[in-house]
């Protein structure tokens, strides 16, 4: 082969060469509003919000890494506590992003044929458009009639609603076996609908759970109304309110463990 040959083909494979290398050392393109780090050699983009705080705060939630600062800190300074913050910051947004799968996973399809979480067992949804009458269940199948014209917003309500009562009626029984066995009674009790906690117990002696609870197999359900329920005898999450917790139920490190593992906002 020739030398000038060799030049040519030399020449073309730079030509290949250099795009590919400046694109894969380009750091990605920001979406507008947003800047710009480079931690631990990844590239991490960022709200950056001033405000009169003292100090650098980092959030990270499903819009990504916000950074809070003080108007009067140099953005030097905002890159020096990236830096420093790296390892936790690349953490913390894997332990997002897996959340959020999580989450995506679980979510209900609000469609004929979904499934559905109950109290341990996974139903089926079969809607009949234009049928009356309200949802039964048979087996694991969960029938309920909608109008030909009506949506997922409707399916959704129907099935909610359907699903409440049956909170209802689950909560009212464990409450009723926990004041028969271990002689604690609330004064009163209600569902919730709360998106950050799946219940609270109020100075009154009053207890509220949420009822999406139904969800969930039944022994979760009764950690859930073991913790509020010992709250009616220590109103604080001390050594002595475990104890009492421990008393009602058990097992409860490995119900709270299961519990906090799973994809929703709430937690105890």
């Amino acid at each position: 082969m020739s030398a000038r040959r060799l030049r040519e083909l030399a020449d073309a494979a730079l030509q290949l060469a250099l795009p590919l290398f400046d694109a894969l050392a380009a750091p990605p393109a920001q979406p507008e509003g947003r800047r710009l780090a480079q931690l631990n050699g990844e590239y991490v983009d960022y709200a950056l919000r001033r405000s009169r705080r003292r100090t650098i705060g980092f959030t990270i939630d499903d819009r990504g890494l916000s950074v809070a600062a003080p108007r009067w800190v140099a953005q030097r300074e905002i890159d020096a506590a990236l830096t420093e913050r790296a390892d936790w910051i690349l953490r913390k947004m894997v332990e997002w992003r897996d959340y959020a799968r999580r989450r995506e996973r679980a979510a209900i399809r609000w469609e004929d044929g979904a499934s559905l979480p109950f109290l341990g067992r996974t139903l089926q949804l079969q809607v009949l458009p234009g049928h009356r009458g309200r949802p039964h269940l048979e087996g694991d199948i969960l029938r309920l009639g909608l109008p030909p014209q009506a949506g997922v917003e409707q399916l959704r309500d129907r099935v909610q609603a359907w699903l409440q009562q049956r909170a209802r009626e689950h909560f009212a029984e464990r409450i009723a076996h926990f004041a028969q066995q271990h002689g604690v009674t609330p004064r009163r009790w209600a569902l919730s609908s709360a998106r950050t906690r799946w219940g609270s117990c109020a100075a009154d002696g009053s207890i509220r759970l949420n009822w999406r609870l139904v969800h969930f197999p039944p022994d979760i359900v009764d950690y859930v109304i073991a913790h509020e329920l010992a709250h009616l005898r220590e109103l604080n999450h001390g050594p002595h309110f475990w104890t009492a917790v421990g008393e009602l139920f058990p097992d409860w490190e490995r119900a709270r463990a299961w519990l906090r593992s799973q994809p929703d906002e709430a937690q105890l």
